[in-house]
């Protein structure tokens, strides 16, 4: 089978088309025919690591090469022995975790991981958006609690997770504020924000104005300017961790009242009330996929190189087969 590859960590261009073996499901997996996975900063973060021992570890089926993304969108092709949960042709979405390998024509996943029946209303090229920046962002917008009316402020809302974030605080009721670059505003306006603050104009930690939530997606900011953003009892949510500093995080937020949440490893089971929840809000049509531009399988390294020039709006997608 075909996969975008490479051997060591570095730029881009180290993504090579490469032939490798078609893998075949062990007796719990199912085998997916790739139809589009996707281009983030995290599949970005990983192919230009300094620690390439650890990725080839995440791919033993492929020692000398390490096979990206985490994303898909696709077709059951063939079931292991035992698994039940899914048959050949089913139309499904999945999250590879740490065994990456979607920027492939093929791969094999435990059917009892991240695997979900995709929303009929999405092309499988929508649908490679919902595992990841989805997922992760109904699962910290649902632990926030949000009541109709609350003020939200979602901060790097222009790309992945943010866009999806505004969509799903304005179903909660949510008056709601986008923070991004100047080219990406009118899209957070035409996907409900209901005010936009260009961060290239002014810091909003500065701004004076206080929100019941914030979400941030990219993780800037002092603890002591997000606090005092935050009105009495409001929360902190954050999708990219700062590890050493969570707990002291965890305390002064506490002593003031105000709550930090943060994105952890979750549960299938969790992942899976989350995605229930997201997939009736697709549905439905009340939250949608928005993707700023597709690539073929062959040139990921260019959907890479689009990735990290910070301007796309909302996803880029890699369309497979």
């Amino acid at each position: 089978m075909k996969a975008m590859a490479y051997s060591n960590p570095g730029p881009p261009e180290d993504l090579q088309l490469q032939e490798v073996a078609r893998p075949a499901p062990k007796d719990h997996e199912v085998l997916i025919r790739i139809h589009a996975t996707t281009a983030t900063s995290a599949a970005g973060g990983a192919r230009s690591s300094q620690a390439p021992g650890a990725f080839r570890f995440l791919r033993p089926g492929h020692p000398d090469l390490v096979i990206p993304g985490q994303d898909l969108a696709g077709e059951v092709e063939a079931t292991g022995r035992n698994a039940k949960q899914f048959r050949k042709g089913d139309q499904i979405v999945a999250w590879s975790g740490l065994r990456l390998g979607t920027y492939a024509e093929f791969t094999c996943l435990p059917e009892r991981g991240v695997l979900f029946t995709k929303p009929a209303n999405m092309t499988f090229e929508e649908a490679a958006t919902l595992p990841s920046s989805g997922l992760d962002a109904a699962y910290l917008l649902r632990q926030a609690n949000i009541q109709r009316g609350e003020r939200v402020v979602v901060n790097g809302a222009g790309g992945s997770m943010g866009t999806y974030a505004i969509q799903i605080a304005k179903h909660f009721g949510a008056e709601v504020t986008g923070v991004d670059r100047t080219t990406k505003l009118d899209m957070l306006r035409s996907i409900g924000a209901d005010h936009v603050i260009d961060y290239t104009r002014g810091d909003f930690f500065q701004s004076g104005e206080t929100y019941d939530v914030i979400f941030d997606v990219i993780g800037k900011g002092s603890l002591s300017d997000i606090l005092n953003r935050l009105k009495p009892k409001g929360r902190y949510l954050t999708a990219v961790p700062q590890i050493p500093r969570i707990l002291r995080w965890q305390w002064i937020a506490w002593r003031s009242g105000k709550k930090v949440i943060f994105w952890v490893p979750r549960t299938a089971r969790r992942h899976a009330e989350d995605f229930a929840f997201l997939k009736v809000l697709v549905e439905e049509g009340t939250v949608k996929a928005i993707v700023d531009r597709r690539f073929p399988l062959q040139q990921a390294a260019e959907a890479h190189r689009y990735v990290e020039g910070g301007h796309k709006k909302g996803h880029v997608v890699i369309t497979v087969t």
